[in-house]
Order: structure tokens, then sequence, then C-alpha cells
């Protein structure tokens, strides 16, 4: 699944993809700024670590779990 995550004062944005489905990423991030943390933390599908700040994030764009369909559309 795809995460993409905006961060103020910043015109790119981080995309990564994770094997964690969509429920469990809206509940950690709900749980962090529910609960005031300063950072959330990510690991994408190759074992990459992210944290990022909570007070920088703009928003969180989390993808469909369904899989991405292989050859021409007609």
């Amino acid at each position: 699944m795809e995460i993409r995550i905006g961060i103020v004062n910043t015109g790119r944005e981080l995309g990564f993809e994770t094997n964690e489905s969509a429920e469990v990423v809206k509940t950690s991030v709900a749980q962090a700024l529910d609960s005031g943390a300063t950072h959330l933390s990510f690991v994408d599908s190759r074992g990459s670590s992210y944290i990022v700040p909570t007070a920088a994030l703009a928003y969180i764009e989390v993808g469909t779990e369904e899989s991405r369909r292989i050859g021409f559309v007609g």
C-alpha cells in the first residue's frame, strides 16, 4: 500500500510503499496525534525507516490496498 505524507513548508511530499494495512496505518497515526506524540515512524516494504515530526504534518494520504494492474487499458 502506498503512503504519501505532505510536510509543512516543503514543496515535495514523502512517498513510499508499506506492507502494513490501511487500518493499521490510520490507527497508529490517530493514536500518535491524540496522545500528543512528537513524531510518527513508518517502515517501508524494503525495511527503510521514516521518522516525521507531527508538528510538520500537512496531510497523510493512505492508498488503497488493491493490487496494481499490469498491461494495457483498451
